[in-house]
């Protein structure tokens, strides 16, 4: 007799596949249409699949009912999208980019992150009511990185292919990814003299200076410089052995292109087993991987890593909707919710915005005001302000006092919960604003681009334009000057035949092989479509 089978698993399965399925249906207008990022989106998605709505998803019956087991599980989820997007982002660069562009990530992760740290930390101070300033520093230091998860949707797409050049969105990858990991050492620097100097050091003794110690040795020592010099050995290793086994014909493609994300999954778990940084170990593995450039020119057109990087965001914020504590930024015992607002709308103006503008003259990849305005603005808070959040929880429960967590240790631990999970929903909500204000426009505009434009930018993936045989015929004829060179555009990629140098490659066109096959493709398509009715669309 057939009967339900409503367990957790089927109804996670079903809920995640059909938004990620629905969504797809819809992606390219989202994003390209409307700059909607996914991120948004899913939180969103989250929201409403979560206890507080629909109840399909149930994060807590996940963890047995136990809201320790929560947010371990949350905390690993972070490492793993972390370790993957900082393996892709550091693949992304150039060849040898962190030494050739030292000079503007110094001020970035030097001056920059201080002053981020610092900003956030005394608008957080003066806000929260009877917060210590040494409190706010802990809060301050898990929003102070740039979420390379974020940064990476904004640096994607044809909003930045229009207006971010592409030098200004590698330094924006390298400085996400690489201030991620150095989030260590602000927040550590907070947690240590909290735990060793708070409440006069009741339970933890030791005083300021065994706090300095654990700083300088475990923070510096242990966990920045040894993840570094972990993932450089690593990185360099693998690279070496990739090239090692294609030479040799030894690996398939499907291993090839899938290397860095194995890489990825292997060095978050074997430096999350010795206690280091991760999440810095996976960005300077990834840029060591490819310091010769010749994976990410080997992987440029590759669909598959983009495609692991969507499926990972989704779910990941789909699952912050999921346990966001929403009830919380209205009902708790630290912060009003007015409160909460401005804190939002003050870190977004002043954590970033005035150092950005301030050194901008002296980084050379942002060459004009408005570019230091948007790189300023756009300093995102996500998935690492939730990786920071948890560590830090995860500290303070172990700052205990007669084997009970100690009153400071346990207010701070909401104060932190609150205001950054706040800051995350805030942040991500900006884009609603804009969105309210031109969508009438911009639904207008989206249609159109997809009706009417000739630009292959405007148009959807996967188009093969056709036109009537007798129109292209009668524009031939009226052409004295002979008949145009064939440019077939399949979706957005141009195939064309030239007998001039090629102004990017300095070759003269493809080679005979490339052409024959293309030919032959053309070819085969051609055949399918009645010769009287249409052909392939020929373009000046």
């Amino acid at each position: 007799m057939p009967t339900l089978a409503l367990t957790d698993f089927n109804i996670i399965c079903a809920t995640l596949g059909g938004f990620i399925t629905l969504f797809g249906l819809v992606s390219y207008l989202c994003k390209e249409g409307f700059y909607l990022s996914e991120a948004l989106i899913s939180l969103l998605a989250g929201l409403i699949f979560s206890p507080h709505a629909t109840n399909f998803v149930r994060p807590l019956d996940y963890a047995n009912g136990s809201e320790h087991d929560l947010e371990t599980i949350t905390l690993y989820f972070t490492r793993l999208v972390l370790g993957v997007q900082l393996v892709l982002a550091g693949v992304q660069l150039p060849s040898r980019y962190l030494r050739t562009e030292w000079r503007s990530l110094a001020l970035l992760l030097g001056p920059g992150m201080v002053f981020m740290w610092l900003s956030s930390s005394m608008i957080i101070w003066g806000l929260v009511p009877h917060l210590s300033f040494l409190h706010a520093l802990a809060v301050g230091a898990c929003v102070t990185p740039t979420d390379p998860v974020l940064s990476n949707s904004i640096v994607k797409g044809k909003f930045a292919d229009k207006n971010i050049p592409k030098e200004l969105q590698r330094i924006i990858i390298a400085e996400s990814g690489t201030n991620d990991g150095l989030g260590y050492p602000f927040l550590f620097f907070a947690l240590y003299l909290i735990k060793y100097t708070g409440e006069h050091g009741a339970g933890q003794p030791g005083g300021a200076g065994k706090a300095m110690a654990y700083w300088f040795g475990d923070t510096w020592g242990y966990v920045i410089v040894l993840s570094v010099f972990y993932g450089a050995t690593v990185g360099w290793i693998a690279k070496e052995l990739l090239h090692w086994a294609e030479e040799r014909k030894y690996v398939d493609k499907e291993s090839f292109l899938v290397f860095a994300i194995t890489l990825a999954l292997f060095i978050v778990g074997t430096v999350g087993m010795i206690g280091s940084d991760d999440v810095l170990a996976c960005f300077i593995a990834g840029n060591a991987f490819t310091w010769d450039d010749w994976f990410r020119l080997e992987t440029l057109d590759d669909s598959l890593q983009p495609t692991i990087d969507m499926l990972l965001n989704l779910s990941v914020f789909m699952w912050f909707g999921a346990v966001c504590p929403w009830t919380m930024f209205a009902h708790n015992s630290v912060i009003p919710i007015y409160r909460l607002i401005f804190i939002g709308i003050l870190v977004l103006l002043f954590r970033r915005l005035p150092v950005v503008f301030a050194m901008h003259s002296k980084i050379r990849q942002i060459e004009e005001k408005k570019q230091a305005l948007f790189v300023g603005f756009f300093g995102p808070i996500g998935v690492s302000a939730i990786f920071y959040l948890y560590i830090g929880l995860e500290f303070l429960e172990a700052t205990t006092d007669a084997g009970i967590e100690r009153e400071d240790a346990e207010r701070l631990g909401e104060v932190m919960t609150v205001v950054v999970w706040f800051l995350i929903v805030h942040g991500l909500s900006v884009p609603l604003g804009k969105v309210g204000w031109h969508l009438p426009r911009t639904i207008s505009r989206a249609i159109s681009s997809r009706t009417a434009s000739n630009d292959p930018e405007g148009q959807p993936p996967f188009h093969v334009e056709l036109q009537d045989t007798r129109q292209q015929n009668s524009d031939l004829r009226n052409n004295s000057s002979g008949p145009p060179r064939a440019v077939y555009r399949i979706g957005r990629t141009v195939l064309k035949h030239s007998d001039t140098p090629d102004p990017d490659t300095g070759s003269r066109g493809a080679s005979p092989q490339t052409n024959r096959r293309t030919t032959m493709a053309l070819d085969e398509m051609t055949a399918a479509i009645p010769a009287n009715r249409s052909a392939i669309r020929f373009a000046d």
